[in-house]
């Protein structure tokens, strides 16, 4: 996995992300790791919690978080995925710390003007740094997750916040094949532009690659500086089979 990943085309994959606030790979996983992880979803002493998503309005499914250890397929993908998403990241964070036109963090309406911040967030280079500055804030809980949906579900647009300390990517990991095992269920990404419409995304994929994109925010260039464009992602309704996904959140929950 650590070579795999290293493999990619980060330099592409950061292009994608400054251009649209995501990026998707070639497939990363094997059809022997998806069904891997798959099967561990009925045995729930890999989990910490279970969610049914239409109990709390979130759509129509339900996803379980992993309990520590993580299993050590999702343990090394989260693990080797964060150094050349943290050095994009603080890239981010450096463009937006020099912005005039900076948005609230709802991305709802621009903030007030004043002088910009010269400050940024520092992500740390290495996960253990990321979770020791988790820990610090009371941030312990493991937060990659398994998602599963039958025909007619879907998850309504969201943001994956836990604490104080958010890391500005994440990864969802397409386990399931496309016209094989279900139909419909596209990848949703919506993008809340500032005195704008929002535009929209549906992204197909195939078993194995992974969409990387913007938990929260992305820095977007406008006439009057870079500006945060908060962004939103879920999933349209499975139309027929089962569907299943890994979540890789890098950040730890209370």
């Amino acid at each position: 996995m650590k070579t795999r990943l290293a493999r990619l085309d980060w330099p592409g994959i950061e292009r994608s992300l400054w251009q649209w606030g995501y990026a998707k790979t070639p497939p990363v996983l094997s059809p022997f790791e998806c069904a891997e992880l798959i099967g561990l979803y009925g045995d729930e002493r890999r989990f910490r919690s279970t969610i049914d998503m239409a109990r709390y309005k979130f759509g129509v499914g339900e996803y379980r978080y992993f309990a520590a250890p993580l299993p050590p397929l999702v343990e090394t993908l989260r693990r080797h995925a964060y150094p050349p998403l943290a050095a994009i990241a603080n890239r981010w964070e450096a463009a937006l710390s020099g912005s005039v036109n900076r948005l609230a963090s709802d991305g709802g309406a621009p903030a007030p003007r004043r002088p910009a911040a010269r400050t940024s967030v520092v992500h740390p280079a290495s996960l253990d740094g990321l979770l020791a500055l988790c820990r610090r804030r009371g941030q312990t809980k493991p937060t990659p997750l398994l998602l599963h949906y039958e025909t007619g579900g879907y998850n309504c647009l969201h943001q994956d916040l836990y604490g104080d300390i958010v890391f500005p990517l994440q990864l969802t990991c397409f386990l399931s094949r496309r016209g094989g095992d279900y139909t419909g269920g596209d990848f949703l990404l919506v993008e809340q532009r500032p005195r704008a419409q929002s535009r929209g995304e549906a992204i197909a994929t195939e078993q194995g690659e992974i969409v990387i994109f913007a938990t929260r925010y992305r820095p977007v260039e406008g006439a009057r500086g870079v500006y945060r464009s908060a962004m939103r992602h879920g999933v349209s309704r499975v139309t027929s089979g089962s569907r299943y996904t890994l979540g890789v959140i890098f950040h730890d929950a209370k």
